[in-house]
């Protein structure tokens, strides 16, 4: 039988406004996710993601259903929750007022290390994030990006069971994030369950063992990645490089009303729904335009997915 770090009955969050409709910014949610999972959460601004995410951290009551994380209730047990969950989310800052190797100090007291281990494990971290630089200065004379780190680099700092991250990677250089990404599998794989929101879907791609797209409060698909692809059959995505960029190809890919598109340099990439038999017949029309140097053909990525799914009828 599969142990749960989080489960979620049902969950509903309604915001009422004066003169207004309320809003339900979490419509009936239901799920749950195995200990040791990296879980990602996505959908368009205004889904109710970070709503949903403030209610399993218990910065939010909901107005109905139940969530437990590690067997507790997010409302009847809020303390027990906190004690068991890390979190990042999008709009939380650090202690501005207090230096960064401060910072890490007094997270990790907070949850109960005690002063050397505490010291020994700032600066392991420290080195992983490359704050180390920066142990002395106050976190508001950071750039936006360097206060990110501080941020994430806290959740490594305690054992928590739970990891919440709200766009973990914001402000991160590619050689960082792709390392920072390399410490969350090694959390996973320790055991820790890992609940990602992130507008980089390519991030999701790579990391996520079970994804959740979101859509006005709605839950709109689930599943792994494989499980997402087949309900995106008849989405194609074609790469050509031509030796010179053709003239007018950009009208061209237009008029085949694409899910997505991108020309940058020689190369042109096309996101297409389009019937299995034809495909071919639409990367033979394209070539024509001028001289190719390099075609390729691939299912839906998890990008094309989300439009697809998101996306307003």
């Amino acid at each position: 039988m599969r142990e749960f770090a989080l489960e979620v009955e049902n969950l509903t969050k309604i915001y009422e406004r004066r003169g207004h409709p309320p809003v339900r910014a979490v419509d009936g949610i239901s799920f749950s996710v195995p200990r040791g999972e990296i879980f990602g959460l996505l959908g368009p601004n205004g889904a109710g993601k970070t709503t949903l995410l403030k209610v399993l951290t218990t910065l939010l009551r909901p107005t109905g259903g139940a969530a437990r994380i590690e067997n507790f209730d997010v409302v009847a047990k809020p303390f027990e929750v906190r004690k068991r969950i890390s979190m990042v989310l999008q709009e939380t800052a650090a202690e501005l007022f207090l230096n960064v190797r401060d910072n890490l100090l007094t997270f990790a007291r907070f949850h109960g290390l005690d002063s050397q281990t505490a010291r020994l494990r700032a600066a392991s971290v420290m080195e992983k994030f490359q704050i180390a630089s920066y142990a002395e200065q106050k976190v508001q004379d950071l750039s936006g990006g360097s206060r990110r780190r501080v941020q994430v680099a806290k959740m490594f700092m305690v054992d928590t069971p739970v990891i919440f991250l709200d766009e973990f990677s914001t402000g991160m250089d590619p050689i960082l994030k792709r390392a920072v990404m390399g410490y969350l599998r090694e959390e996973s794989a320790k055991g820790r369950t890992i609940v990602l929101t992130t507008q980089i879907l390519s991030e999701a791609e790579e990391l996520c063992d079970d994804i959740l797209i979101m859509n006005h409060g709605k839950q709109v698909a689930r599943g792994d990645l494989n499980a997402l692809k087949l309900l995106s059959v008849g989405v194609y995505e074609i790469s050509l490089t031509f030796a010179e960029l053709p003239p007018g190809i950009a009208g061209d890919i237009a008029a085949l009303k694409p899910l997505r598109s991108h020309v940058e340099g020689n190369s042109v990439e096309i996101s297409l729904k389009v019937e299995e038999a034809k495909v071919l017949d639409v990367v033979n029309e394209i070539s024509k335009k001028g001289r190719v140097l390099r075609v390729e053909v691939s299912g839906a990525s998890l990008e094309d997915i989300f439009v697809e799914l998101t996306k307003e009828k």
